[in-house]
Protein backbone atom coordinates (compact mmCIF):
# COMPACT_ATOMS: atom_id res chain seq x y z
CA UNK A 1 0.00 0.00 0.00
CA UNK A 2 2.54 2.41 1.07
CA UNK A 3 5.25 1.07 -1.43
CA UNK A 4 2.73 1.42 -3.96
CA UNK A 5 2.15 5.12 -3.96
CA UNK A 6 6.05 5.52 -3.71
CA UNK A 7 6.64 3.85 -6.92
CA UNK A 8 3.55 5.47 -8.05
CA UNK A 9 4.00 9.07 -6.98
CA UNK A 10 7.89 9.00 -6.20
CA UNK A 11 8.41 11.90 -4.48
CA UNK A 12 4.81 13.07 -3.76
CA UNK A 13 4.44 9.62 -2.31
CA UNK A 14 7.17 11.00 0.69
CA UNK A 15 5.28 13.70 1.09
CA UNK A 16 2.13 11.99 1.07
CA UNK A 17 3.04 9.38 3.18
CA UNK A 18 5.14 11.17 6.06
CA UNK A 19 2.21 14.01 5.83
CA UNK A 20 -0.39 11.58 6.91
CA UNK A 21 2.35 9.67 9.35
CA UNK A 22 2.66 13.21 11.68
CA UNK A 23 -0.68 14.02 11.16
CA UNK A 24 -1.75 11.14 13.56
CA UNK A 25 -2.65 8.61 10.77
CA UNK A 26 -0.94 5.15 11.88
CA UNK A 27 1.87 4.89 8.63
CA UNK A 28 4.88 4.23 10.59
CA UNK A 29 7.49 6.77 8.96
CA UNK A 30 9.89 3.70 9.51
CA UNK A 31 8.46 2.42 6.35
CA UNK A 32 8.04 5.47 3.79
CA UNK A 33 11.48 6.59 4.25
CA UNK A 34 13.59 3.46 3.73
CA UNK A 35 11.39 2.76 0.58
CA UNK A 36 12.64 6.33 -0.61
CA UNK A 37 15.96 5.33 0.35
CA UNK A 38 15.43 1.96 -2.14
CA UNK A 39 14.55 4.40 -5.08
CA UNK A 40 17.62 6.02 -4.08
CA UNK A 41 19.62 2.87 -4.44
CA UNK A 42 17.96 2.20 -7.72
CA UNK A 43 18.52 5.53 -9.02
CA UNK A 44 15.10 6.37 -9.71
CA UNK A 45 15.52 9.37 -6.77
CA UNK A 46 17.66 11.67 -5.41
CA UNK A 47 19.29 10.74 -1.52
CA UNK A 48 18.75 14.66 -0.13
CA UNK A 49 15.61 15.34 -2.76
CA UNK A 50 14.47 12.34 -0.78
CA UNK A 51 15.53 13.66 2.35
CA UNK A 52 13.80 17.09 1.64
CA UNK A 53 10.36 14.97 0.60
CA UNK A 54 10.64 13.10 3.96
CA UNK A 55 10.96 16.38 6.12
CA UNK A 56 8.70 18.89 4.18
CA UNK A 57 5.80 16.00 4.45
CA UNK A 58 6.34 15.17 8.18
CA UNK A 59 6.65 19.06 8.49
CA UNK A 60 3.42 19.32 6.70
CA UNK A 61 1.92 16.49 8.58
CA UNK A 62 2.96 18.26 12.02
CA UNK A 63 1.34 21.41 11.03
CA UNK A 64 -1.88 20.37 10.35
CA UNK A 65 -2.04 18.29 14.09
CA UNK A 66 -0.96 21.87 15.63
CA UNK A 67 -3.53 23.49 13.98
CA UNK A 68 -6.01 20.76 15.39
CA UNK A 69 -4.63 21.07 18.47
CA UNK A 70 -4.87 24.40 18.24
CA UNK A 71 -8.07 25.18 17.02
CA UNK A 72 -10.13 22.23 18.12
CA UNK A 73 -8.38 22.09 21.76
CA UNK A 74 -8.05 19.41 24.40
CA UNK A 75 -11.71 18.46 24.65
CA UNK A 76 -11.95 18.18 20.40
CA UNK A 77 -8.90 15.73 21.07
CA UNK A 78 -10.21 13.94 23.61
CA UNK A 79 -13.87 13.48 22.00
CA UNK A 80 -12.45 12.46 18.25
CA UNK A 81 -8.37 11.43 19.01
CA UNK A 82 -9.96 7.67 18.84
CA UNK A 83 -10.94 8.32 15.08
CA UNK A 84 -7.18 9.01 14.27
CA UNK A 85 -5.95 6.43 17.07
CA UNK A 86 -4.94 8.70 19.57
CA UNK A 87 -5.69 7.87 23.00
CA UNK A 88 -5.91 10.14 25.65
CA UNK A 89 -2.65 8.15 27.34
CA UNK A 90 -0.89 8.86 23.76
CA UNK A 91 -2.08 12.67 24.52
CA UNK A 92 -0.74 12.42 28.31
CA UNK A 93 2.04 11.24 27.56
CA UNK A 94 2.88 13.91 25.05
CA UNK A 95 1.55 16.52 27.85
CA UNK A 96 4.49 15.44 30.24
CA UNK A 97 6.92 15.27 28.25
CA UNK A 98 5.78 19.43 26.61
CA UNK A 99 5.07 20.65 30.34
CA UNK A 100 8.63 18.84 31.75
CA UNK A 101 11.10 20.23 28.73
CA UNK A 102 9.23 23.36 27.40
CA UNK A 103 9.28 23.86 23.65
CA UNK A 104 12.15 22.31 23.12
CA UNK A 105 10.60 18.54 23.61
CA UNK A 106 9.26 19.50 20.24
CA UNK A 107 12.77 19.12 18.74
CA UNK A 108 13.32 15.77 20.55
CA UNK A 109 10.18 13.90 20.40
CA UNK A 110 10.87 14.16 16.67
CA UNK A 111 13.81 11.74 16.91
CA UNK A 112 11.77 9.48 18.75
CA UNK A 113 9.14 6.42 17.56
CA UNK A 114 5.84 7.05 17.97
CA UNK A 115 5.78 9.98 20.40
CA UNK A 116 7.35 11.93 17.61
CA UNK A 117 3.68 11.48 15.72
CA UNK A 118 1.38 13.49 18.74
CA UNK A 119 3.87 15.45 20.02
CA UNK A 120 1.89 18.57 17.87
CA UNK A 121 -1.71 17.88 19.63
CA UNK A 122 0.23 19.39 22.69
CA UNK A 123 2.01 22.05 20.98
CA UNK A 124 -0.86 23.27 19.69
CA UNK A 125 -3.24 23.19 22.55
CA UNK A 126 -0.95 25.03 24.14
CA UNK A 127 -0.71 27.84 21.64
CA UNK A 128 3.15 27.50 21.30
CA UNK A 129 4.48 30.03 19.00
CA UNK A 130 3.88 28.85 15.76
CA UNK A 131 7.70 29.96 13.78
CA UNK A 132 8.97 28.36 16.89
CA UNK A 133 7.08 25.14 16.51
CA UNK A 134 7.77 25.14 12.38
CA UNK A 135 11.73 25.93 12.85
CA UNK A 136 11.60 22.98 15.82
CA UNK A 137 9.76 20.74 13.80
CA UNK A 138 11.98 20.88 10.54
CA UNK A 139 15.41 20.80 12.78
CA UNK A 140 14.08 17.62 14.20
CA UNK A 141 12.52 15.89 11.47
CA UNK A 142 15.40 16.39 9.51
CA UNK A 143 17.68 13.89 11.08
CA UNK A 144 14.82 11.09 11.15
CA UNK A 145 14.85 11.62 7.40
CA UNK A 146 18.25 11.07 6.88
CA UNK A 147 18.84 8.28 9.01
CA UNK A 148 15.52 5.99 7.28
CA UNK A 149 16.67 7.43 3.70
CA UNK A 150 20.07 6.26 4.48
CA UNK A 151 18.74 2.67 6.08
CA UNK A 152 16.78 2.13 3.05
CA UNK A 153 19.76 3.09 0.33
CA UNK A 154 21.97 0.68 2.01
CA UNK A 155 19.35 -2.20 2.44
CA UNK A 156 18.85 -1.39 -1.35
CA UNK A 157 20.99 -5.04 -2.31
CA UNK A 158 18.33 -6.92 -0.09
CA UNK A 159 15.37 -5.22 -0.88
CA UNK A 160 13.32 -7.99 -1.47
CA UNK A 161 13.59 -9.81 1.94
CA UNK A 162 13.31 -6.41 3.38
CA UNK A 163 9.78 -5.45 1.43
CA UNK A 164 8.57 -8.67 2.17
CA UNK A 165 8.46 -7.45 6.32
CA UNK A 166 7.14 -4.01 5.47
CA UNK A 167 4.50 -5.55 3.09
CA UNK A 168 3.76 -7.41 6.69
CA UNK A 169 3.70 -3.88 8.24
CA UNK A 170 1.21 -2.89 5.71
CA UNK A 171 -1.19 -5.91 6.49
CA UNK A 172 -1.19 -5.15 9.94
CA UNK A 173 -2.12 -1.38 9.37
CA UNK A 174 -4.87 -2.35 7.32
CA UNK A 175 -6.05 -4.97 9.45
CA UNK A 176 -5.77 -2.67 12.56
CA UNK A 177 -7.93 0.19 10.76
CA UNK A 178 -10.74 -2.40 9.99
CA UNK A 179 -10.90 -4.46 12.92
CA UNK A 180 -10.91 -0.43 14.71
CA UNK A 181 -14.00 0.28 12.50
CA UNK A 182 -15.54 -2.96 13.57
CA UNK A 183 -15.39 -2.17 17.57
CA UNK A 184 -16.74 1.43 16.65
CA UNK A 185 -19.63 0.01 15.02
CA UNK A 186 -20.12 -2.75 17.16
CA UNK A 187 -20.37 -0.23 20.37
CA UNK A 188 -22.68 2.04 18.25
CA UNK A 189 -25.44 -0.71 17.72
CA UNK A 190 -24.65 -2.17 21.00
CA UNK A 191 -25.31 1.08 22.66
CA UNK A 192 -28.62 1.71 20.76
CA UNK A 193 -29.79 -1.16 21.30
CA UNK A 194 -29.58 -0.67 25.12
CA UNK A 195 -31.32 2.10 24.58
CA UNK A 196 -34.05 0.73 22.89
CA UNK A 197 -34.77 -1.93 25.91
CA UNK A 198 -34.56 0.94 28.09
Amino acid sequence: MVTTCIDAWGYWGLIIGMALESACIPIPSEIILPYGGYMVSRGILGYWQAVAAGTLGGTIGSCIAYYVGSVGGRPFILKYGRYFLVSPHDLQTADRLFKRYGHQVVFWARLLPVIRTFISLPAGISHMSFRRFLVYTVLGSAPWSILFVYLGFKLGQNWNQVRRVFEQFDLIIVAGLIALVILYVARKVRRHRSGISE
